[in-house]
């Protein structure tokens, strides 16, 4: 079990926070939303330490936390309109789901594989402090145990958390009590997600009506339903062989794979390699990729959940 520390926003605790990210850990830290289960969210395998925290059943895309739209820049492309509302609701409680730059370097896991990501820059002083230190984008989900009330305060993240990361930063109850609210760009501007900064106002910046999502929509933030990323390979699951014509991607003690998850049988890393393997046997021309058996427990869920849907007959 981890010994989970409480800081306070002194600058000796924002810089112990700050080294805990840039070594994997995980620090969950006030918004002014909710509080947000922390991670360097260009590390693989410290984004799949926030999904075993959380018990998360499945690799739903994650927000990424950043100190300001020129740092938001630096990792997703802005239309006119983003510009727009970044301009007006930025710093405060509105998420953007922009398409992600080319070698951005967030990891997949934060995406979910998508070629989309969230991002949004906090109001609140402790998260803004945080970012600063750190240096880079923090993806934080909230701070709770998958299915549970979302934190407003310490104590709630605690109660769920402790044991699981490394420290939470206490800075009070968080004013505004909502998670925040989402927009999309595919198609106009699109209401994924109804949240802290009322879709009104939004629309009276835009000088329009927002769209709101379809079933034909794509998936592509939280708050939705489970997003799906397949491979352009078919795929093939519990395989305990490599047939002709496939490439093997194995988990664990596995011989002749092209690439293995994980070869410990360390679900963590074997969740940090998983988007990115499936891009690689991909590009590799793989035309059915075969998957060892993974164990269906812990993180596995989360693997599995993710394998099924890519294995799935297509339209």
């Amino acid at each position: 079990m981890i010994e989970t520390k409480t800081l306070s926003v002194t600058p000796p605790d924002l810089k112990e926070a700050a080294e805990i990210l840039h070594n994997g850990g995980l620090v969950a830290f006030p918004t002014e939303t909710v509080y947000g289960l922390g991670a360097d969210a260009c590390s693989n395998r410290a984004v799949a330490r926030i999904f075993q925290a959380k018990g998360r059943p499945s690799f739903n895309p994650l927000i990424a936390h950043v100190a300001d739209i020129r740092m938001a820049r630096a990792f997703a492309h802005f239309d006119d309109i983003a510009l727009r509302l970044a301009a007006a609701f930025w710093p405060g409680p509105l998420t953007l789901v922009l398409p992600l730059r080319e070698n951005s370097g967030m990891s997949p896991l934060a995406s979910a594989g998508l070629n989309t990501i969230g991002l949004r820059v906090p109001e609140h002083r402790a998260a803004q402090m945080l970012l600063e230190e750190f240096g880079g984008p923090i993806a934080a989900p909230s701070a709770n145990r998958s299915g549970q009330i979302s934190p407003t305060t310490a104590a709630h993240v605690l109660a769920g958390l402790t044991g699981r990361i490394e420290a939470v930063l206490d800075d009070g109850p968080c004013p505004v009590g909502l998670e925040s609210t989402i927009i999309g760009f595919e198609g106009g501007a699109t209401l994924l997600r109804a949240g802290g900064l009322p879709m009104e106002v939004i629309e009276s910046c835009l000088g329009k009506p927002l769209r709101f999502i379809s079933k034909t929509d794509p998936v592509t933030a939280p708050g939705q339903l489970a997003s799906h990323y397949a491979p352009n390979a078919r795929v093939r699951l519990n395989a305990t062989t490599k047939n002709e014509g496939e490439m093997l991607l194995g988990f664990g003690s596995v011989e002749g794979a092209d690439l293995n998850l994980s070869p410990s049988h360390d679900m963590v890393e074997a969740a940090a390699n998983l988007f990115g393997y499936l891009h690689q046997l991909d590009a590799m021309g793989a035309k059915t990729i075969a998957v060892s058996t993974i164990p269906d427990t812990g993180l596995g869920r989360a693997i599995n959940d993710r394998l099924r849907r890519a294995a799935a007959p297509r339209s």
